[in-house]
């Protein structure tokens, strides 16, 4: 399998490269009318959907017998090896023309990513990994994250529980203890981006609730394999189908953090 996954990377580079085409021909220059409500405090814009049948289109026949799993479209085919895709992490930033929007894909094997890219369309930058062969950004290799840094010197990253209002008080109590705990907290509106970032060491603490599998499932491979730590909030494994809650970072700066996010939230 990791021999064929290699052979398909240049294929999936292409088809996410068209992907992000056809987003930046419509960057800031949505017509009025062109997004819809998709639920409460969510929008969904016809660049989310076009972008996933693009990649729908071109990723499902890649690999023998694999589902696909996206935002827009849901469930088709085995969950077992499946595709799990966000068109378009960062719906809100786009839609209000702001740069920091991402494309996700990952190939999940019984629950675990074995393989995963990310692309920011504005500025071409690309993060891919195979499981055993490690992380690369812009096609080089990227260092192992540090074993040693400590919270105090820590950047902290989050999103604010909009889907999530009966523990927005949870959130807010955990980002006052964060805030003082290291050198700040950045809020950026794609979780995409931020574990990507993270697993590069560039943020060294995340956590966040109520994230959905094709928000993180190429992103938890980035750091599964690049030496951080991803847990749920007591500690245990994170689940990405399952638990509520990630807590991830560098070792140290996890140690602390996942103590600070298990005193707020149950």
């Amino acid at each position: 399998m990791q021999d064929h996954l290699v052979s398909i990377l240049p294929q999936c580079l292409a088809t996410v490269a068209q992907a992000s085409a056809f987003q930046l021909k419509h960057f800031r220059s949505m017509p009025a009318g062109a997004d819809d409500q998709k639920a409460a405090r969510e929008m969904v814009s016809f660049v989310d959907v076009e972008s996933e049948k693009i990649l729908f289109d071109e990723l499902l026949p890649l690999v023998e017998g694999a589902g696909f799993f996206g935002e827009e479209s849901g469930k088709t085919g085995s969950q077992e090896l499946v595709w799990i895709v966000d068109p378009l992490d960062g719906t809100t930033n786009y839609l209000s023309g702001l740069d920091h929007f991402s494309i996700s894909i990952a190939l999940v094997k019984n629950g675990q990513p074995i393989m995963g890219i990310l692309h920011r369309p504005c500025t071409q930058e690309t993060w891919t990994c195979i499981k055993g062969k490690g992380l690369h950004y812009k096609s080089e290799p990227v260092a192992q994250v540090s074993q040693s840094l400590e919270a105090k010197d820590a950047l902290f990253v989050t999103g604010f529980p909009y889907r999530s209002q009966d523990i927005a008080s949870n959130f807010f109590a955990c980002a006052d203890e964060v805030l003082v705990t290291g050198r700040g907290i950045r809020r950026t509106g794609s979780a995409a981006l931020d574990v990507a970032n993270l697993s590069c060491g560039w943020y060294q603490g995340f956590w966040e609730s109520d994230l959905q599998p094709y928000d993180i499932a190429a992103g938890l491979l980035f750091m599964q394999e690049n030496g951080c730590i991803v847990t749920n909030h007591h500690g245990g494994a994170y689940n990405m189908f399952n638990d509520r809650i990630m807590v991830a970072g560098l070792p140290k700066v996890h140690a602390t953090l996942q103590q600070i996010v298990a005193k707020h939230y149950t």
